[in-house]
């Protein structure tokens, strides 16, 4: 029986689909530690013959060399997606333990959505399940994790129809279930990450401005300074937009447990009055 991953012709619509699922698992097949293309399909078959299945070599370059390139490409455009999108984490386990944290986060979940900004969405979740790979940092880990991708949404996520007046017409206000827009996440962190992502903004835009500036390798120095660890503080934040702008906000403990409830309450108690004034 044939071992072929891959048709030899393409004949239908369902063969076609065989190349682009082994094309596909192909090119998300995670690299070697010195970021290269694994040399063994996962089967254990030599991964030259599983490529000359559905790629042609050049006079440049082999089948394989050609393929390793989209491999690579592949990976590292997921891998500075989330070096773009966690610098806090980033400076917080460093750049080597980041990387090997993002690597190990993509091939346990992979990317399944249209768009690289869902990239980091079980990032948090990750952490929790993988506590090696942040060792003794795991707890400020998973808050700043929590915190870089509440600015995610707050920035992208999707606004709701406010509700109106004459929406709630003729409606039993005991019966309405609002809800705080998507973009605003309320967070309760144990460290004080807002404080430290302020830190390491500043210090990468140091950082940059050092570097720009620097003459024949001069300003090394700024590469070894460090951003302090954020500091062990209990702190409730919304994280949300305005006009296309980030606001992170501190509020007190109270606030936070019944910052929903009461914005809820207000909204029912004011629309009710404004029903009631209308149809009277």
């Amino acid at each position: 029986m044939s071992t072929l991953l891959c048709p030899s012709e393409i004949r239908s619509t369902a063969e076609l689909k065989q190349i682009q699922r082994v094309m596909g698992a192909a090119l998300m097949r995670p690299l070697t530690a010195d970021d290269k293309m694994q040399t063994a399909w996962s089967d254990g078959r030599d991964m030259n013959l599983v490529v000359d299945e559905f790629m042609k070599p050049n006079d440049r370059m082999t089948a394989f060399a050609r393929l390793e390139i989209y491999n690579k490409q592949y990976w590292f455009r997921l891998l500075d997606c989330l070096y773009d999108d966690y610098p806090g984490l980033r400076a917080l386990l460093g750049q080597k333990r980041f990387h090997a944290l993002s690597q190990a986060y993509i091939t346990k979940y992979p990317s399944v959505s249209f768009t690289m900004r869902n990239l980091g969405g079980k990032l948090e979740q990750f952490i929790r399940e993988e506590p090696k790979l942040t060792g003794a940092k795991q707890a400020m880990a998973i808050d700043v994790a929590r915190y870089e991708w509440a600015q995610v949404l707050a920035f992208d996520e999707a606004r709701s129809k406010p509700v109106s007046v004459d929406d709630l017409l003729g409606v039993n206000p005991d019966q309405l279930h609002l809800r705080l827009q998507p973009y605003l996440v309320l967070l309760d962190l144990d460290y004080a990450v807002d404080a430290y992502f302020t830190a390491v903004r500043k210090h990468e835009f140091g950082m940059r401005s050092e570097s720009s500036n620097a003459k024949d390798g001069a300003s090394r120095h700024a590469t070894s300074k460090r951003v302090a660890l954020p500091k062990k503080e209990e702190i409730w934040l919304a994280v949300h937009r305005h006009d296309n702008e980030l606001y992170i906000l501190r509020i007190e403990r109270e606030a936070w447990h019944e910052r929903q409830v009461k914005a809820l309450q207000a909204e029912i108690d004011a629309l009710r009055a404004k029903i009631e004034g209308k149809t009277t």
